[in-house]
């Protein structure tokens, strides 16, 4: 076999990360951000914190529990688009309003969980299509699951979509409003949480640590030890003591900082979410979770063939139900105002009879006695003439 001779430039297949990076830089990226958790947590101030503008609208605080009476968990999809230094973020945020903030919170996951799994249907249908330029991608790449800091544990509520979520998405566990913890408790409470998970077999997402740098692998570290995320949401600037300005929360005790690494885990979450490991919940989301979700339904269902039909939404059910005994119980009262109209005809109807013969025996008798006169009148006539 004969050498080649290269020269000492090469051929050019090293370039090939350049074009790589020229083409996903001009093209940008989808991201699609879900947030799940109680009403009042701070998601959407974490949102509008971690991208430092307003992407979601705050909801007025007189209507934020205006829906309660329907009891159904809704989803919000708010969109936007990111630009840094030339590279474009058509970012997505999924919120779900609704979600815990009833006294029976039971099956209020099921149009999350629905919803995740639609975006995976969606793309895969689209995949199937003799033409697949154009894709809509809403496939969810990082559920953020708010976690009331309550100083205890986990609640069942939270153990059960946290076991739905962890099979289907890039689970994270955020502590929210770290700030009404004390030290000591927080890291309890973290503690606690982490013992809940490990017993639960929830399944969350924890970012690759080992790298050929060094100081990477030791910031991957960091960033995986502190799992799950206290955080504290603020868009205001304030003035510390020692006269610095920094976004955060002012108290009577001083001001608890949304990016100092002694007060939360926000810098962590960030540099987790977009600065370090964005392309790793994108790629995680593509080969793992879309790709198990894939091979089920291919395993049980034909080439084209559509999805079955799922079961119905308990919470539909139990409002259908409702709607039916209330129908029911208006048919049974109006049934009740017909018979008792009916019987009443009927009452009516029978004096009206008995009257009826009363009069009847009436004018028989009367028609006697006017017989009887006429007879007698008769006798006293022929006894005149003789």
């Amino acid at each position: 076999m004969s050498s080649l001779s290269v020269s000492s430039n090469g051929i050019g297949v090293a370039n090939l990360p350049n074009q790589k990076h020229k083409i996903i830089a001009s093209k940008g990226t989808n991201f699609t951000l879900m947030v799940c958790g109680e009403s009042g947590l701070g998601k959407t101030t974490f949102i509008n914190t971690l991208f430092t503008t307003t992407i979601k609208s705050y909801r007025a605080q007189e209507k934020r529990h205006d829906k309660q009476l329907d009891k159904t968990v809704e989803i919000e999809i708010t969109k936007a688009e990111l630009e840094e230094k030339m590279f474009k973020v058509k970012l997505s945020v999924v919120d779900t309003p609704g979600f815990g903030d009833y006294i029976n919170n039971r099956d209020s996951w099921i149009p999350i969980v629905d919803f995740i799994d639609d975006q995976h249907e969606n793309y895969m249908r689209q995949e199937q299509q003799p033409s697949r330029q154009g894709k809509i991608d809403m496939r969810v790449h990082a559920c953020l699951y708010f976690i009331r800091p309550n100083g205890h544990s986990l609640k069942s509520l939270d153990i059960e979509i946290m076991k739905r979520l962890g099979s289907r998405v890039n689970l994270i566990p955020v502590i929210a409003k770290a700030d009404t913890l004390t030290p000591n408790d927080l890291q309890k409470f973290k503690e606690n949480v982490r013992e809940a998970i490990s017993n639960n077999n929830i399944s969350i997402f924890s970012c690759a640590v080992d790298s050929e740098d060094e100081e990477t692998t030791v910031r991957n570290q960091s960033i995986a030890s502190a799992s799950p995320y206290s955080v504290i949401g603020s868009t205001e600037t304030v003035q510390t003591a020692d006269g610095r300005q920094v976004r955060g929360r002012e108290y009577s005790w001083g001001v608890a900082e949304v990016e100092n690494d002694d007060h939360c885990d926000f810098k962590k979450l960030r540099n987790l979410l977009i600065r370090t490991h964005m392309l790793e919940l994108i790629s995680t989301t593509e080969d793992i979770h879309y790709e198990y979700y894939r091979q089920q339904q291919m395993a049980t269902r034909k080439f084209g063939e559509p999805k079955l039909k799922k079961s119905e939404n308990p919470k539909l059910r139990e409002k259908e139900e409702v709607l039916r005994k209330t129908f029911t119980e208006k048919v049974r009262n109006e049934e009740a105002r017909f018979r008792q109209w009916e019987q009443q005809l009927i009452n009516e109807r029978d004096r009206l009879n008995k009257d009826l013969e009363a009069q009847h025996a009436n004018i028989k008798r009367l028609e006697a006695e006017l017989d009887q006169l006429y007879q007698q009148g008769g006798g006293r006539n022929h006894t005149v003439r003789r």
